[in-house]
C-alpha cells in the first residue's frame, strides 16, 4: 500500500502509485510541486492586508483559498480524511469544525490579546497556534495558513511580527512538541519573532 507523507494509506486526492497531490498545474513530481508552491503562494501573500478581529474558520479558509487557489481545486476546504505526520493523528475531519470554533470563541474571550505585554503574547499565541495547528484544517498548507492569522493576531495586539527567523524544520520539530503538550518549543518562536511595540503615528 502506498503511503503518503500524511500517512493515509492509498490517497484518492494523489495521482495513482504517488503521494504527489493532485493538482491544477498537474505536476506529478513532488519537488516540482513544492517549488510552484512555494513561488506561487508567497507571490498571493503579497495580496493581503491586515484584517481585524473577529477572526474565525471562516477567516483561515478565506486566507487559504487566496493562497492555495492557483494549484489545489479544493483550495479554502477544509479536509474530508484522517492524516496523520510522523505517528501523531490530526483532528478527525468530523470534529474540525466544533473544535476551531471552540478555539475562536476562546480567542474572542481573551479579547484576541489586545492589552497584552509581549511576554504574555508570546505564550499566548504559542499556545493557540499550537492548538490551531492539532486541528490541520486542511489536507495540505495549514503552516503558511496559520501564519497569516497569527501575523494579524500580532499586528492587532500591537507588535511587529517577522518570521524570517525560522526555518520549516523548525516549525516542525516546535509543532510535534506542542502536539505532545510542550509548547516550549513555539514560545521560543514567537519569542523570536514578536517584535517591538507598533508605534503609531500622533497627529497633532
Amino acid at each position: 500500500m502506498n503511503t503518503d507523507k500524511y500517512g493515509v494509506g492509498h490517497d484518492p486526492d494523489c495521482y495513482p502509485g504517488t503521494d504527489v497531490l493532485k493538482n491544477l498545474l498537474d505536476l506529478r513530481d513532488e519537488r516540482d510541486l513544492n517549488e510552484a508552491e512555494r513561488y506561487l503562494t508567497e507571490k498571493c501573500a503579497t495580496q493581503f492586508e491586515f484584517q481585524e478581529p473577529p477572526y474565525s474558520l471562516a477567516t483561515l479558509k478565506d486566507i487559504h483559498h487566496t493562497l492555495f487557489s492557483q494549484i489545489y481545486s479544493w483550495a479554502g476546504e477544509l479536509r474530508t480524511v484522517k492524516i496523520s505526520k510522523g505517528g501523531n493523528q490530526f483532528c478527525i475531519p468530523e470534529r474540525i469544525e466544533p473544535e476551531a470554533t471552540k478555539e475562536f470563541s476562546r480567542l474572542k474571550a481573551a479579547g484576541w490579546f489586545e492589552g497584552y505585554s509581549r511576554e504574555q503574547l508570546v505564550i499566548a499565541c504559542a499556545e493557540s497556534y499550537g492548538t490551531i495547528n492539532v486541528l490541520h484544517p486542511f489536507r495540505e498548507g495549514n503552516g503558511r495558513t496559520q501564519r497569516i492569522l497569527f501575523e494579524w493576531i500580532i499586528v492587532n495586539a500591537g507588535y511587529e511580527i517577522d518570521w524570517w527567523a525560522v526555518d520549516q524544520q523548525e516549525w516542525v520539530a516546535a509543532n510535534i512538541s506542542s502536539f505532545h503538550g510542550n509548547d516550549h518549543h513555539l514560545s521560543r518562536i514567537f519569542e523570536r519573532c514578536i517584535g517591538m511595540p507598533i508605534q503609531e503615528d500622533v497627529h497633532s
